[in-house]
């Protein structure tokens, strides 16, 4: 099982007046590690993950769209300095689509680990004259093949 993992700060503005992380922030938050995980970094950067092949710079012939995102919230997260562990992995590659996973972990090295939040997001590559997706090109399918395991199975359906 290969996952990228990446590490989130907190910020004071991702809490609510319950003091803990708010829902719709949440989805800010997998952004944030989803766009660290996948997109091609402007310069040379040797700490990118394997996996950041997208081309994601204006006037980029084909984007990423979310067609699709659902949040299991399991446990509310409080804040903290260190930053969240943010496990990421591909749940399917199709035609001109993927569907990445993602489990929400409490900082590395902090005991006991907990698991706050189990997400899933459906990218769709797209065409941005047309509008149209396109095939998902084999240079990102070699690069995300490795991190292909089993999609997210939602407990609380």
């Amino acid at each position: 099982m290969s996952r990228i993992h990446v590490p989130i700060h907190l910020r004071w503005g991702d809490f609510d007046a319950y003091q803990h992380v708010n829902n719709a922030e949440m989805l800010h938050l997998l952004e944030e590690a989803r766009i660290q995980t996948f997109w091609r970094p402007d310069v040379h950067d040797p700490e990118a993950p394997p996996t950041a092949v997208i081309d994601a710079r204006p006037g980029a012939a084909v984007v990423s769209l979310i067609a699709r995102q659902e949040v299991e919230y399991l446990l509310p997260i409080p804040y903290q300095r260190r930053p969240l562990d943010v496990e990421l992995w591909i749940g399917r590659i199709g035609g001109a689509s993927l569907e990445i996973g993602y489990e929400v972990f409490s900082p590395e090295g902090q005991e006991p680990r907990l698991l706050y939040t189990r997400a899933a997001t459906t990218l769709v590559m797209v065409e941005l004259a047309t509008g149209r997706p396109v095939r998902i090109p084999d240079e990102y399918r070699e690069a995300w093949e490795p991190y292909v395991e089993a999609p997210i199975e939602f407990a609380r359906r």
